[in-house]
């Protein structure tokens, strides 16, 4: 069994999809899209454990030795990506029954669980494959999936943003597609370790050249670096709370992989950051989305939205990580890569609260609910404070290891943008914060405010943000498997 974990990661969920369909009763799909993901979850604890203790894992499909046959290949970068994409979605899955019999009608609920499982299962598949052209397969079932999600929204707006992340992640999943065919052209193999082998002596070839900036600028849109980020804050707004939940803590992580994957692992970083100016664009780019869209934040109106905004500077500071592309610089985007998940994931599950009782989450609701409820809102007030990088928060864990990978480089100006990014961020925050313990509520709304959000989804939002303040004192665990991860990137990417 233990030799099958590869492929049982992926398989679970994508097998247990359309089994959905059959069980139909909306508790029984619930309890069993758990129950799959729970299994995920001990799946990719017995990767990662192995593979931190052993080295890498390579899984042949159907008997095939690579390069000839399919491969998925586990080391320590995508053991942790998968660990921390499948903890995510058990957490979000705990308290998708309560929000979903709220914003969904009882005939769309199975089908929302069969396509939550199908976005599941292709992002586990993105992580786990070896392969570059099945990465643009699970991509595109996960995408797919994703759309339909979206728009399962209850406002008509969630049609418009799936329509509108269709067309940007159609353009994103065909520049992949394109690069990954160049790659082939020049290669002959599709194998990732064979890709990093051949790769080298054609460095100066202009179709390489040509493959690099296809794949970099599809998966730039998918992880909505900024100025590819259009179709996120809609996205998120728009989509049903348990969606955006899920989506924040996982969707952008596994394109931020992609890119570690293909930087550091495929191309090398010697082409990406020495032969080519990547590393100044990152960092260009990372720092701009952190004020741009943190200014962008301060003025939204919708909280889910505000939080989309500050998606988009957070994957600004991870991408600032990539350009400077040390040892310490890699670890701080991987480890902000897991403590991100466990912001937003908290984050967006609390706001999940408040749309179940109050409707909605703008800002003139806010008014008055530090009194009216106290616990989901001190668990938005938490997140928040992760966000902004408070000690004791696993947001002040990783941007300290950030701004010390920018100081070791003498990157002074670097490091002193980093730290007023943050500061952006305590204006929006403050914003929730003065809205519900210093103002009284609106009009009309007394009697909407009494109850606290249901403990089937405040429980799994607290848990999250508990997890952010002790992660944020007890560091071991992320700090030793995102230093050993760092190492393998820049010592041992092409093993």
């Amino acid at each position: 069994m233990l030799a099958h974990l590869p492929i049982l990661q992926v398989i679970l969920p994508l097998m247990a999809a359309p089994s959905c369909l059959l069980i139909r009763k909306s508790t029984l799909v619930w309890l069993f899209t758990l129950a799959v993901s729970f299994a995920a979850l001990a799946v990719s604890v017995l990767l990662l454990q192995q593979v931190y203790a052993t080295g890498p894992i390579s899984y042949q499909l159907g008997g095939w030795n690579a390069p000839w046959g399919i491969e998925y290949r586990i080391d320590l970068l995508n053991a942790w990506v998968l660990f921390i994409v499948t903890a995510l979605s058990t957490a979000v899955l705990t308290a998708a029954h309560t929000s979903v019999t709220r914003e969904l009608e009882p005939n769309r609920q199975t089908v929302f669980y069969t396509l939550y499982l199908l976005c599941f299962a292709g992002l586990l598949g993105i992580v786990a494959t070896g392969d570059a052209f099945n990465v643009f397969v699970f991509l595109e079932i996960s995408s797919l999936s994703t759309y339909a999600l979206i728009a399962l929204g209850k406002d008509r707006r969630a049609l418009w943003a799936a329509f509108q992340y269709l067309i940007m992640g159609t353009i994103g999943a065909t520049f992949i597609l394109i690069g990954i065919g160049f790659l082939y052209m020049m290669t002959g193999t599709l194998n990732m370790a064979d890709l990093a082998a051949r790769i080298p002596p054609l460095s100066e070839s202009t179709t390489v050249l040509t493959a690099f900036a296809f794949i970099f600028v599809g998966i730039c849109l998918k992880l909505a670096l900024f100025p590819l980020h259009l179709w996120l804050p809609n996205a998120y707004s728009c989509a049903p709370s348990i969606v955006t939940a899920f989506l924040a803590a996982t969707a952008t992580k596994v394109a931020l992989y992609l890119l570690l994957r293909f930087t550091f692992t495929v191309f090398g970083v010697d082409f990406s950051l020495s032969h080519l100016p990547l590393d100044t664009l990152l960092i260009g780019l990372g720092l701009v989305g952190v004020f741009a869209a943190s200014t962008v934040a301060i003025y939204q109106a919708n909280i889910k939205r505000m939080f989309a905004f500050s998606s988009v500077a957070q994957i600004g500071y991870m991408v600032v990580g990539i350009g400077i592309g040390t040892v310490t610089a890699l670890q701080a985007t991987l480890l902000h890569l897991f403590n991100h998940a466990l912001m937003k994931g908290g984050l967006f599950l609390a706001l999940a609260g408040l749309v179940y009782q109050l409707g909605g989450c703008r800002i003139e609701q806010f008014r008055g609910l530090g009194r009216t409820m106290p616990w989901t809102m001190a668990a938005i007030v938490v997140g928040g404070l992760s966000l902004i990088g408070m000690p004791l928060t696993v947001g002040f864990v990783s941007k300290w290891y950030l701004i010390s990978a920018a100081v070791e480089q003498q990157f002074w100006v670097v490091a002193v943008l980093v730290v007023l990014g943050s500061l952006l961020a305590v204006a929006y925050v403050w914003k929730l914060v003065e809205a519900a313990y210093f103002q009284a509520p609106a009009a009309g709304t007394e009697d909407e405010t009494k109850a606290e959000a249901p403990l089937g989804i405040l429980l799994p939002a607290w848990l999250l943000i508990a997890a952010n303040i002790y992660f944020g004192i007890d560091t071991r665990l992320p700090v030793e498997v995102t230093a050993a991860a760092s190492q393998f990137l820049l010592g041992g990417a092409a093993q």
